[in-house]
């Protein structure tokens, strides 16, 4: 799967320099885990996009994804009879989704209401959470979800979650899967440590992924869209 990398919890570690190397050149101790356990590339260098606690959850996993993804970039995914009727009301999303912009929500909420038997697969579930992505079926066919999420960061968008975006829009595009933008963002996260680290530069990708995304595209404005 080389869109997708899944890490055994525990029994696997990735990283390019071992711990002794590290130690040796920069002093630093630092244990496996730490340096490349699935907790950390998992939530903090975003390496990871799903993790699994065990060898039979990860082929559950692997099993999962691949029922969203054609076999090739020529194909399409194959679409699925659903029992869920595609013009049903969904109220529960007045609840839901507060009126005051102040107010937070779980976006994840929103998707499991209104996608075909509330079934979403998140990908990287635990980087930059202010940001949502993964797949889902509506009517049967398979959809990407990009979605801002305020109950991290109040939705902005920051390095990270450019990042985490703008490969995912692209994965969709190369396989054929239509993109469904749930918008609600108050614009990119501001700050000395983000300017600095190259926001404009990485915010660039999520535009030119857009930009280069020739697969149908909905967005859908949930409260505000602000800034880039």
């Amino acid at each position: 799967l080389c869109d997708f990398i899944v890490q055994v919890e525990k029994t696997c570690h990735m990283f390019i320099t071992g711990p002794a190397v590290i130690k040796e050149v920069t002093g630093e101790n630092v244990t496996f885990d730490k340096l490349g356990g699935a907790k950390i590339h998992s939530s903090k260098s975003g390496v990871v996009h799903l993790t699994a606690r065990d060898d039979r959850k990860c082929l559950d996993l692997i099993k999962s994804l691949l029922d969203f993804l054609p076999q090739n970039n020529k194909e399409y995914p194959l679409r699925r009879a659903s029992n869920d009727p595609t013009d049903r009301e969904v109220p529960e999303l007045v609840e839901i989704v507060p009126i005051q912009m102040s107010k937070t929500y779980d976006m994840r909420k929103v998707i499991h209401a209104i996608v075909d038997e509330g079934n979403f697969f998140e990908i990287h579930q635990a980087f930059a959470r202010n940001l949502v992505v993964g797949f889902a079926r509506m009517g049967g066919q398979v959809v990407g979800i990009v979605a801002n999420n305020s109950m991290f960061l109040g939705g902005c968008l920051d390095i990270d979650s450019s990042d985490k975006a703008s490969r995912f829009i692209r994965t969709c595009d190369i396989y054929n899967i239509s993109l469904i933008s749930l918008v609600d963002v108050p614009g990119f996260l501001p700050g000395i440590r983000q300017e600095h680290s190259g926001i404009i530069r990485h915010g660039a990708k999520i535009l030119s992924a857009w930009a280069y995304a020739t697969v149908p595209k909905i967005s859908v404005i949930m409260r505000k869209m602000y800034g880039g």
